[in-house]
């Protein structure tokens, strides 16, 4: 994996070397867990340079902390900066809507918590900001608060961002106990589309309730789509991939 092995004893003693292989090994082990074949070919023969490239390019794209829980628009800051100054001037619903999504996408749920509440300040009807919020509490482990935001949404429009907010409250029904009734959530969910992230958490559920012949029919599912799934749509969804090799390996 590293050049220059002959001056083995150099490199034991150089503790910026012992950084670079470390960091190296992690993007290899990485690429690896990922099924990124080309870069970790590339990682293990070449020096450190395949390694940042690897982290800047794959790693650092890999979404964050609510991925799998997507909401409109990943923006940078400059974007950011426009809604602010559009807030500023105009103090519109729809922009603190968007400046919230952005928040969520980034993780910084407070943030997004604050926007969405000013958003529905302005405008108490809309329909996303609703829907939004109502994950944003779910993630924040407030389920309880979440829960009739969703109910809302999903009996005003079951489809609302092709199933999302349906999924969103599956889950909430799941931290709260509900696990009949997200089950049934859950199953209207897959009627309509094959999301990894619906046929996982379904099937986590059957295996509850020891029914490992229909939790091995979902996990099946996904593993199979996943194979022939575009490599956006395997990055998107890595989170539930793994989750469903787990759970296929107590099975």
């Amino acid at each position: 994996m590293f050049y220059n092995l002959e001056n083995w004893q150099g490199l034991l003693t150089n503790p910026v070397m012992w950084v670079v292989a470390l960091f190296q090994i992690w993007m290899f082990i990485h690429a690896i867990r990922n099924r990124e074949w080309v870069w970790a070919i590339f990682i293990f023969f070449f020096w450190i340079l395949t390694a940042v490239l690897y982290y800047f390019l794959v790693y650092r794209a890999t979404p964050s902390s609510t991925r799998g829980f997507e909401l409109p628009g990943a923006h940078d800051r400059k974007r950011i900066k426009e809604l602010q100054a559009q807030i500023h001037h105009l103090d519109k619903a729809h922009h603190y809507s968007q400046l919230g999504d952005i928040y969520f996408q980034q993780g910084k749920l407070e943030e997004a918590d604050k926007c969405y509440r000013s958003a529905m300040e302005r405008d108490a009807q809309d329909i996303d900001t609703r829907a939004h919020l109502g994950q944003c509490l779910l993630r924040q482990k407030r389920a309880a608060e979440a829960r009739p935001l969703l109910e809302g949404v999903i009996a005003e429009k079951p489809e609302h961002e092709y199933g999302y907010t349906l999924m969103a409250f599956a889950e909430t029904l799941t931290a709260l106990g509900e696990t009949d009734n997200a089950m049934n959530v859950w199953k209207q969910v897959t009627a309509s589309h094959s999301y990894p992230r619906a046929k996982v958490q379904l099937a986590e559920l059957y295996l509850a309730k020891n029914q490992k012949d229909l939790a091995r029919n979902e996990l099946k599912d996904v593993l199979s789509d996943d194979v022939h799934a575009p490599a956006f749509q395997r990055k998107r969804d890595r989170v539930w991939i793994s989750r469903a090799k787990g759970l296929m390996g107590k099975l």
